[in-house]
């Protein structure tokens, strides 16, 4: 990708993910993840209807009337984006590539945060952490986040988001809230998952392409592994082979629901080329209701 196609493609997500981030996926946000707790803000003079459990008796006694003590909600929270950037996300063909709707996603949960006074910060990772951004805030910060992410190359093989998760409980050791961005093509990462989710709030957000759940009749077709490299030559014209693959696609979304539902994490499954924009809205808001 050349600088100018970067650049080009920045501004796209920017622009699309600053119309979705205003207004009501700010306000869902708001109300979905509230701050840490509340702070000191104000005295003022107590008004029939106020609570009178927040009548502050020593302002009271000096003022010869009642006054009130008045708080603020803390917005000092730090989101981190945990985002697999391995070859699985690149799969070639699609009008919105896995990888495209990672970094529009990554862009759209970014502006909500800044927009609500929250730091943000990213690790990007594939067989071992290849990216680390520390939380910020602003708009430049923003665009160099989006500008990583779609970017970045991948160095390494693989998937190890256990290995991603003991880098986030070491690089934020306060409470966070956590957003786990994958296709989750990995083993081996369920106990990590558990671990990271009693120490930080995790949200995770499975991505998947159709093709991964459905295969199309077109005969016979090589398959790459993107992880491995090894080829393999399928017959999609067989009914009880494109059977098969859908019945292991739907094991899969079983297996991860199971375990994020054991590990009490939330999730809201995405797919390319889908619009998510209003699941995702309707998700936050089911959890500021809930909360």
């Amino acid at each position: 990708m050349t600088a100018a196609e970067l650049a080009r493609k920045v501004r796209r997500v920017e622009l699309r993910a600053r119309r979705a981030s205003a207004g009501v996926v700010s306000g869902a946000w708001h109300s979905a993840f509230k701050g840490r707790g509340v702070e000191f803000h104000e005295v003022r003079e107590y008004v029939p209807g106020d609570d009178v459990r927040a009548i502050d008796w020593n302002v009271t006694a000096r003022a010869g009337r009642p006054y009130i003590k008045r708080f603020a909600e803390e917005r000092d929270q730090i989101v981190m984006l945990v985002v697999d950037g391995s070859r699985s996300h690149r799969i070639p063909g699609r009008a919105v590539p896995k990888n495209e709707v990672v970094a529009e996603l990554c862009a759209l949960l970014a502006f909500a945060a800044v927009r609500n006074r929250d730091a943000v910060g990213l690790i990007l990772f594939t067989g071992e952490v290849e990216l680390y951004l520390p939380p910020g805030r602003g708009i430049q910060h923003v665009l160099r986040l989006i500008r990583e992410v779609l970017a970045f190359r991948p160095d390494g093989a693989g998937t190890r988001i256990a290995g991603a998760l003991e880098f986030l409980g070491k690089v934020q050791r306060r409470h966070s809230l956590a957003f786990l961005i994958s296709d989750f093509q990995d083993r081996g990462w369920e106990r990590a998952l558990g671990v990271t989710g009693r120490r930080h709030e995790m949200i995770a957000l499975p991505v998947s392409d159709a093709r991964e759940q459905r295969l199309p009749d077109c005969g016979l077709a090589w398959f790459e592994d993107a992880e491995g490299g090894g080829r393999f030559l399928v017959d999609t014209s067989d009914a009880a082979v494109r059977d098969a693959w859908e019945a292991a696609a739907l094991h899969r979304a079983a297996h991860l629901r199971d375990v994020f539902r054991g590990a009490g994490i939330d999730h809201l499954a995405i797919e390319a080329g889908s619009d998510y924009i209003q699941p995702l809205i309707g998700f936050l808001r089911g959890r500021g209701r809930r909360d």
